[in-house]
C-alpha cells in the first residue's frame, strides 16, 4: 500500500497481485472491487502469452449471486447481451473499450445496487490442446452514497476542526496566492488489507483576493550644478507596508528622458542586505527607511543627462527565501552641468601659393586669443576642401583629415591615397599652429580650403570628450589654367649636299604658360611611304633627355657608330649632324621636343611634346638602278617536300665590276593570301656573306646561299603547313665609289610570290586505317572468347540449382 498527500484529504493506491498459470492466462483486478451508487465502474481485462497478429475477442457475463451467470457484452458478438441489459447497452451506460489486441475494458456509467455481483471476462479458443486458464472472475460490490462535502466558515485557529472539519492557513500571502480555493475530499476503503478509493467529492471554499502593496518613488525637480562640483539627489519613498519589508534601491542615468533609448546607465544600487555598490565617484547612502541619497563628486559635463531611481520592496518567506512584493521608478529628474566652455578663434593663411600645376601648396591655421582654457583642455585640427561651385549649385565639403583627441590622425577619402604616397603631410609645427603640404598641387586640388580646430576636455577616467569646434575662413587656391604651347621649328643651314658630305640640322624651340622648362630631343628619319623594306616607316636615330644625356636609339650601322651627333647649342635651340651620308640615309627628318616641368626637386614631369617640320635628303645621282625578283619551279608542294625560291638581282644604267657590287639580302613571307598581315623575317645574308636565322615556330629547316652573282637562293627543307604564304626579298646594294669607300643605296623589294602547301591523303589515312583494323580484330577475338567462356560455365551452373530447387519441393509434399 502507497500514501499520497492531497490538499484536505489522502489518496490510496492498492497494487493487485496476479496468479500465473502455464499457457495462456485471462486476468481481471483480484479481490474484490468496490463502488459507490452513481459512480463509474471499470474492469480490465487481459490475455497473457499471447502473440497473434489480429485483435482477440473478449466475452463478459454477470451472475449476482456467484451462480449462473448471464451474457452482458461480446466484442465480436453485437447481440451477445441478455435482453435485460440491451437498452442500457443501447445507451451507452455499458459499453466495452478496446486498450490493445489482448485487452479490453468494461464500463459501466452510473453504477446502481443491482450492478453488485461477480463479472466473468473470457476469450474464446481456438487452440487444439486447451493449455492454461481462459476466463476469470472478479467480485464487485456497490455501497450507497453517504458522502456530502461543503464549505463552511471556521473560526478555530487548529487545522483540523473534529473529525470531519479541515482548516486551510496561508501566512504571509503574496499576489502569487490569489485565486479560488477548493477542498477536494476522497472516500476509501480497506478490503482484504487493501485500501482502495471509492469516489472523490470537491467544494469551492472562497476566493481570495491579495491587495496590491502601495508604493511610490519620488526624486525631485530639476537641478542645475557647476561643474567640479557635488551633485546630490534625494530617492522619497511612499508605502502602506509597516511590517517587516526591505527596500532595495537603485540610480539610473540617461541621455534622454526615454529610459528605453538608449538603455539607461546604472550608477549606484542598495540591495536589501543594506549594501552599497558604485563606483568611485558615486556615494550611496540613506537618512532614514524613506529616504535615500545619491552624491555624485567632481561632475563634469558628461554628467549632463537624466537620473532615476527604482525601488523594490521584498519580503521574507519560508526556507530563508525572499519575495518581491512591489516596485517603482520615479520620475527622471534634468541636471545641466555648467561649465566654462573655451574661447579662442581661428585663422587660415596660405604661406605657399601656386602658379603652375605641379607647384607647392602650402596652408597654415593657427589659433588664437585663447581664453580659458586650462591644461585640462588640448585642441586638434580637421582639414577640409570645397570645390568651386557656380552660385546656384549645391556646395559640398570633402574631409581630407581630422585629428581626434588622443593625437589620432584619420585620413578622408580624397586624401587617404595621395598621403600614402606623401604628397598630401599633415602636420603640427607648434602648440597653436596646424600646416597643411600639398607637394604636387594639380588643376583638381583647386578650390576653397577651411581648418576647425576643436577643443578637447579631460574626463574623470582620462578619456577626452570634444567640448568646442571653431572654423576658420576658407582660403581660396586657384591659377589661370591656360593650355601649354610648344613650337619646335627645324632648318637646314646647307640646303644642297651630295652623298659622302655631312647633314646638317638645327631645332629652335618656344614655349608658353610652361613653368621653367627644360627640352629633350629625339631624330627621326621617314622612310617613303609603302616601302616594305621599312614596315614601321619611322627610325629612331639619336635623342637627348632634359639632362643633357644623349642615347642612340636604333641606329645600326656598325661602320658609322661615331656618324651621328646631337647637341645642345643653347636652352632652346638642338644641332644635328650626320658624317658621310650615304644614298640609303636619303628620306625625312624631324625633332621630336618634349617639355618638362620640374616637380618636387629633382623630379620632372612631362608637360607637352610637339613635332618640327620635316627637312629632307634627297641624293640626285646618275648611277646603276637596281631591280629584284623572285622565282620558284615549286609554287605547289606537297607536306614534306622541298621548296625552292631565287632572288634575282638585275642591274641597269652604268656598267658596274661585280667586284665594286655587294648585297644584303632577306627574305620575308606574309601568311595571308593578300598582303594584309605583318611580314615575317625567315633568313638574311650580309654583303660579307654572313647567314642569320630568325626564330619562327614551325620546325621546317631553311638554308640561303648565294648561287651567281646576282642570284640568292632559299631553301625549305621538309615544308609543313605554316609554310605558306608570299614570299618576297628584300635587297640592300652596296657599291664601291671611286674613292674606295662603299655607299649604301636604297633598299629595294621584290614582288610577292604565292606558295601553296598541300596533304599528302594517302599517308595521312595509312596508319589510322591500320590501327582501326588491329583493334577491331582484337576486339572480335576477345568477343568470342568472353562468349564461350559465359556458355560454358554460367548455363551449367544455372542446371544445377534448378534441380535441387525441385527435390525441395518433392520434399514439402511428402510432408
Amino acid at each position: 500500500m502507497e500514501e499520497h498527500s492531497r490538499l484536505w484529504g489522502k489518496v490510496y493506491h492498492v497494487w493487485t497481485s496476479e496468479a500465473l498459470c502455464r499457457g495462456r492466462v485471462v486476468r481481471v483486478p483480484a479481490g474484490s472491487l468496490v463502488r459507490v451508487v452513481g459512480t463509474e465502474l471499470v474492469i480490465p481485462c487481459n490475455v497473457s502469452d499471447y502473440d497473434g497478429p489480429s485483435e482477440q475477442n473478449f466475452d463478459w457475463s454477470f451472475s449476482s449471486s456467484g451462480g449462473s451467470f448471464v451474457e452482458l457484452a461480446s466484442t465480436w458478438e453485437v447481440g451477445f447481451g441478455a435482453q435485460l441489459y440491451r437498452e442500457r447497452l443501447q445507451r451507452g451506460e455499458i459499453l466495452l473499450r478496446r486498450t490493445a489486441n489482448d485487452a479490453v475494458e468494461l464500463h459501466i456509467k452510473d453504477v446502481q445496487p443491482s450492478d453488485q455481483g461477480h463479472y466473468k471476462c473470457s476469450t474464446p479458443s481456438t487452440d487444439a490442446t486447451v493449455q492454461g486458464n481462459y476466463e476469470d472472475t472478479v467480485q464487485v460490490k456497490v455501497l450507497a452514497d453517504a458522502l456530502h462535502v461543503t464549505a463552511s466558515p471556521l473560526s478555530s485557529p487548529v487545522d483540523t476542526v473534529g473529525s470531519d472539519g479541515y482548516r486551510l492557513s496561508v501566512n504571509r500571502a503574496l499576489a502569487a496566492d490569489q485565486g479560488t480555493y477548493r477542498c477536494v475530499v476522497s472516500e476509501w476503503i480497506e478490503e482484504q488489507g487493501a485500501w482502495q478509493e471509492i469516489q472523490e467529492k470537491a467544494v469551492d471554499v472562497a476566493t481570495v483576493v491579495i491587495q496590491p502593496t502601495v508604493l511610490r518613488a519620488a526624486v525631485g525637480r530639476n537641478v542645475s550644478v557647476a561643474e567640479g562640483k557635488e551633485l546630490d539627489l534625494s530617492c522619497n519613498i511612499t508605502t502602506d507596508r509597516a511590517d517587516d519589508v526591505r527596500p532595495e534601491v537603485t540610480w539610473y542615468f540617461s541621455r534622454t528622458p526615454d529610459r528605453t533609448v538608449p538603455g539607461p546607465h546604472v550608477l549606484a544600487r542598495l540591495d536589501r542586505d543594506s549594501l552599497v555598490h558604485s563606483s568611485p565617484h558615486v556615494a550611496l547612502s540613506h537618512m532614514d527607511a524613506r529616504s535615500y541619497h545619491l552624491l555624485v563628486r567632481d561632475v563634469s559635463k558628461e554628467n549632463s543627462g537624466y537620473y532615476s531611481c527604482h525601488v523594490a520592496l521584498w519580503v521574507p518567506g519560508h526556507n530563508r527565501s525572499w519575495h518581491k512584493v512591489a516596485e517603482a521608478t520615479s520620475a527622471p529628474v534634468g541636471v545641466d552641468v555648467t561649465w566654462l566652455e573655451p574661447d579662442y578663434q581661428v585663422y587660415l593663411n596660405a604661406s605657399k601659393v601656386p602658379e603652375f600645376s605641379d607647384d607647392l601648396t602650402e596652408l597654415e591655421c593657427r589659433v588664437v586669443d585663447k581664453r580659458s582654457m586650462e591644461g585640462s583642455v588640448r585642441v586638434t585640427v580637421s582639414w577640409y576642401y570645397r570645390m568651386n561651385r557656380r552660385n546656384d549649385d549645391v556646395v559640398t565639403s570633402e574631409l581630407l583629415a581630422a585629428m581626434d583627441g588622443d593625437w589620432t590622425l584619420k585620413y578622408g577619402e580624397r586624401s587617404k591615397q595621395r598621403a600614402q604616397d606623401g604628397d598630401f603631410i599633415f602636420s603640427k609645427e607648434r602648440a597653436d599652429t596646424f600646416s597643411f603640404r600639398i607637394q604636387r598641387t594639380t588643376e583638381e586640388d583647386r578650390g576653397n580650403y577651411y581648418c576647425v580646430v576643436s577643443a578637447w576636455t579631460r574626463q574623470r577616467n582620462s578619456s577626452w570628450v570634444k567640448s568646442r569646434d571653431v572654423f576658420s575662413k576658407p582660403v581660396h587656391i586657384f591659377w589661370a589654367s591656360e593650355d601649354s604651347v610648344l613650337v619646335v621649328k627645324a632648318r637646314q643651314p646647307k640646303p644642297f649636299f651630295a652623298a659622302g658630305n655631312t647633314f646638317e640640322m638645327t631645332c629652335k624651340v618656344s614655349s608658353q604658360n610652361i613653368k621653367s622648362p627644360r627640352y629633350s630631343v629625339l631624330i627621326t628619319a621617314e622612310k617613303p611611304a609603302g616601302d616594305l623594306s621599312s614596315p614601321n616607316e619611322t627610325k629612331y636615330i639619336i635623342s637627348l633627355d632634359q639632362d643633357a644625356v644623349v642615347r642612340l636609339e636604333n641606329w645600326t650601322d656598325a661602320s658609322r657608330v661615331d656618324g651621328v651627333v646631337l647637341e645642345k647649342v643653347q636652352e632652346d635651340e638642338f644641332r644635328y649632324r650626320m658624317y658621310q651620308t650615304q644614298v640609303s640615309d636619303a628620306g625625312l627628318y624631324r625633332c621630336v621636343v618634349t617639355a618638362w616641368s620640374p616637380v618636387r626637386g629633382s623630379l620632372w614631369r612631362e608637360a607637352a611634346t610637339s613635332l618640327s617640320n620635316p627637312i629632307e635628303i634627297d641624293f640626285q645621282t646618275s648611277g646603276p638602278i637596281f631591280n629584284a625578283s623572285v622565282y620558284s619551279d615549286t609554287p605547289s608542294v606537297i607536306r614534306g617536300d622541298l621548296i625552292k625560291l631565287f632572288c634575282i638581282v638585275t642591274v641597269e644604267g652604268a656598267a658596274l665590276d661585280p667586284d665594286d657590287m655587294a648585297f644584303d639580302v632577306s627574305w620575308f613571307v606574309v601568311h595571308s593570301f593578300g598582303l594584309d598581315k605583318d611580314p615575317i623575317l625567315l633568313s638574311s645574308l650580309d654583303r660579307k656573306g654572313i647567314v642569320s636565322m630568325a626564330r619562327r615556330d614551325w620546325k621546317s629547316d631553311l638554308s640561303l646561299e648565294r648561287v651567281g652573282v646576282l642570284e640568292f637562293l632559299l631553301q625549305v627543307h621538309g615544308s609543313e603547313d605554316q609554310d605558306f604564304g608570299n614570299y618576297y626579298c628584300s635587297v640592300a646594294p652596296w657599291v664601291k665609289s671611286p674613292t674606295g669607300s662603299w655607299q649604301k643605296e636604297a633598299e629595294i623589294s621584290s614582288k610577292p610570290v604565292f606558295i601553296t602547301v598541300k596533304m599528302d591523303v594517302l599517308n595521312a589515312f595509312k596508319y589510322p586505317l591500320l590501327i582501326g583494323v588491329g583493334l577491331s580484330t582484337v576486339v572480335g577475338l576477345l568477343s568470342c572468347l568472353i562468349g564461350y567462356c559465359s556458355s560454358h560455365w554460367c548455363c551449367k551452373k544455372e542446371v544445377q540449382e534448378t534441380r535441387r530447387e525441385r527435390r525441395r519441393l518433392m520434399s514439402m509434399e511428402m510432408d
